[in-house]
């Protein structure tokens, strides 16, 4: 935090600098006494301490510039992998799938914060039915998150009807998730053991998590819960109202 702080003081000293300069070379053409580069230092040390409120400017003004760039890139990524983003074969999808508007999540089932987000996309989902959640397994926490959700991919390639339950039951569990609870709860769902556990060695399944892994970070997504809804990334459980909003947003782009 203080080596950014740093960088931005930096920044904004040298977006104060730059006009002295300016000044320091046209000083050179005119008079037989430039200013030096001690001088023009001291000048800008004495304008900065004298008015201070101009490096939050320039700070603010640099942040909202890289947000913009970090957005202008985002958008490039979700044009570029639209198929990947929307449309994988292997991401379970709760609520419509036939929906015009999609909302891709990026989860870890021993996220608490997307444990809690659960019950927002259930009620989204259930009170509107042109919308979709499409889940992106995305294991960061733990070697344990890892192991649960090769269960997951399994469950989901073999027998997808079943996902949405098993993804409930697995995610609302009060207990940490790893691969014994979710082969547990995909048997109490009526899934055959053996058949799931020989699917579980699918090495499509790592390639998939590479695959997942390297997109999030084209998108700048580090932690969960992350969604993806109409051309903007959206980071952080920040709950049902602005979830609706942001599928309102995507709404209107789409007609």
């Amino acid at each position: 935090m203080i080596f950014t702080r740093k960088i931005r003081v930096l920044a904004a000293t040298a977006a104060v600098l730059a006009p002295f300069t300016l000044f320091s070379v046209a000083a050179q053409a005119e008079t037989a006494a430039p200013l030096g580069k001690p001088e023009v230092e001291q000048i800008v040390r004495d304008y900065l301490l004298n008015n201070p409120e101009l490096l939050l400017e320039v700070q603010d003004a640099l942040e909202a510039k890289q947000r913009e760039e970090q957005k202008m890139a985002q958008q490039a990524v979700m044009e570029e992998k639209k198929d990947q983003l929307f449309n994988s074969p292997y991401d379970g999808v709760v609520g419509n799938p036939d929906a015009a508007i999609t909302v891709v999540e990026f989860f870890d089932y021993n996220c608490g914060y997307c444990k809690r987000a659960m019950a927002d996309m259930q009620a989204l989902v259930e009170e509107n039915d042109d919308v979709r959640f499409v889940l992106k397994e995305f294991p960061i926490l733990s070697a344990q998150s890892r192991e649960a959700h090769v269960v997951s991919m399994a469950v989901h390639a073999i027998a997808p009807e079943k996902y949405a339950e098993f993804h409930q039951q697995l995610l609302g569990a009060e207990t940490r998730a790893d691969g014994n609870l979710a082969i547990k709860i995909a048997k109490e769902a009526g899934i055959d053991e053996t058949e799931l556990r020989k699917e579980m060695e699918n090495p499509a399944i790592q390639k998939i998590f590479a695959e997942t892994y390297e997109l999030a970070n084209q998108l700048a997504v580090t932690g969960t819960p992350a969604y993806v809804i109409g051309d903007e990334v959206v980071f952080g459980a920040l709950g049902k109202d602005v979830l609706a909003e942001k599928i309102d947003q995507a709404r209107s782009q789409s007609n």
